[in-house]
C-alpha cells in the first residue's frame, strides 16, 4: 500500500504539513514533510494483512492508521501529538471524524519522558559531535603497545620510550603472566647470541593484535622489569575510534557542512529542536496545553544560526531540564493516557468510517 493508494481510495482522515513548517522555523530551502492519519479498508483491518503505516521513500511523508496513531497517543509521542496541535495553515485535509482526537484527552505526565527526555538524549547526542568535531580520530589506529607501560624506578614509561632508552628490540623481549595480578606481566629480555631463548615478543602484529602476546621462559630467567597493559583503556580508545570513522562515513555531508560553516562545532539544528522540545514540554506541564507553532521562532532561528557558544546554550538547556522536571512534579496532568476512553474512541471513529465508506 503507498500513501497514492490512500488517496485514490479516500482512506485518509487527517493529512498535514509537519515539521518546521508547522513550528513556523522553516527557512525558504527547508523541506516540505508530510504526516497523516489513515483507516484501513475493513476487509484488509479484519484480515492479516494489517498495516500499521504507510510512508514514501524519503520518510518525509508518513501516515500513520488509526489504531497505530492511538497506541502512539497513548505514549504521548511527540510526533504524534503533534497532529492534534497543528497550525490550520497547515493542515492539507481533515475528515470529521479527525475532530473527535483533541489533543486535551491525551497529554499526561509522559510527555515528562517522551518530549524532556528525547531532549536530553539529543544533548548528549549534541556534545558527542561537538566532542567528534573538535577531537578528530587520526586515521590511523593506535595500537596495543600504545597502551603498554613498563616499570621504571617508582613509575612507569611507555614501552616504546623504555625499549628506545634500554636499546632494546621488542623482538628481543618475553611476556609471563604474573600471578594474581591482571593485566600485568613479568618482561624478559634475550640477550644472547641469536636470541637462543626463542622469545615472541611483545605483540603477534602491531597492527592487527588486540593483546600482549606470551612467551615460554627458561628456568632461572629472571625478569628485567614489569609491563601493565591498560586493557580498559585500550577497549575505550577502539570504541572511540570506530565510534568516530563510522560517524565519518554516515555524517550528512551538507549538514555537516553547515555545522562547520558557523564556526561553532556544534549540530544547530540538533540544538534547536533540544529547546523546542524543551519549551513544549514545560507549556504542557504548565498549562495542560500544546502548542505546535512556537512563538520564539527568531531566537531558534538565532540557535540554528550558531549565534551562540555550545556551552552556554548546553547549560540553558541543562537549566531547563531542571525546570521541566519540577513542573511535571507539580503538574495536575494524569500520570497517563486513559487507555479505556481511548480504545472507546478507536472503536467508536473505526466503525464511523467504515458505516459511512459503506453509504457512498
Amino acid at each position: 500500500m503507498t500513501i497514492a493508494d490512500l488517496r485514490e481510495q479516500h482512506l485518509i482522515l487527517f493529512e498535514a504539513v509537519s515539521g518546521s513548517r508547522a513550528y513556523g522555523t522553516n527557512l525558504p530551502h527547508s523541506d516540505t514533510d508530510l504526516k497523516g492519519v489513515f483507516v484501513l479498508p475493513e476487509h484488509q483491518f479484519l484480515g492479516l494483512d494489517y498495516v500499521p503505516q504507510v510512508a514514501n521513500e524519503t520518510n518525509d511523508e508518513v501516515f500513520y492508521e488509526l489504531r497505530r496513531f492511538v497506541e502512539l497517543l497513548l505514549k504521548n509521542n511527540p510526533t504524534v501529538l503533534e497532529l492534534l496541535g497543528t497550525p490550520a495553515d497547515c493542515v492539507v485535509y481533515q475528515h470529521p471524524l479527525f475532530a473527535h482526537f483533541q489533543a486535551g484527552d491525551f497529554l499526561s505526565k509522559l510527555c515528562r519522558q517522551s518530549f524532556a527526555e528525547y531532549a536530553v538524549a539529543q544533548i548528549r547526542k549534541a556534545k558527542g559531535l561537538n566532542k567528534k568535531i573538535n577531537h578528530p580520530e587520526p586515521p590511523a589506529r593506535k595500537s596495543v603497545l600504545d597502551f603498554c607501560y613498563v616499570t621504571a624506578g617508582a613509575g612507569a614509561q611507555p614501552v616504546a620510550t623504555w625499549l628506545d632508552r634500554k636499546n632494546v628490540a621488542a623482538a628481543q623481549c618475553g611476556l609471563v603472566n604474573v600471578p594474581h595480578l591482571v593485566d600485568l606481566y613479568a618482561l624478559f629480555v634475550d640477550t644472547t647470541p641469536e636470541r637462543a631463548h626463542g622469545y615472541r615478543g611483545l605483540v603477534r602484529d602491531s597492527d592487527t593484535s588486540q593483546d600482549v602476546l606470551l612467551s615460554a621462559v627458561p628456568k632461572g630467567e629472571a625478569p628485567v622489569a614489569y609491563l601493565s597493559f591498560n586493557r580498559n583503556g585500550y577497549s575505550t580508545y577502539c570504541r572511540v575510534f570506530r565510534e568516530y570513522w563510522e560517524w565519518v562515513e554516515k555524517r550528512s555531508g551538507e549538514r555537516y557542512a553547515n555545522t562547520v560553516q558557523h564556526g561553532k562545532n556544534y549540530d544547530a539544528k540538533n540544538m534547536l529542536h533540544v529547546f523546542r522540545l524543551l519549551q513544549m514540554a514545560l507549556e504542557i506541564a504548565e498549562t495542560g496545553q500544546l502548542h505546535v507553532r512556537r512563538p520564539n521562532r527568531e531566537y531558534l532561528l538565532q540557535i540554528r544560526r550558531g549565534e551562540f557558544e555550545y556551552e552556554e546554550l548546553v547549560a540553558k538547556a541543562e537549566e531547563l531540564v531542571t525546570r521541566v522536571e519540577a513542573a511535571f512534579a507539580a503538574s495536575a496532568l494524569p500520570d497517563a493516557p486513559n487507555k479505556e476512553q481511548s480504545e472507546h474512541l478507536l472503536v467508536r471513529v473505526r466503525k464511523a468510517f467504515y458505516q459511512l465508506a459503506a453509504s457512498q
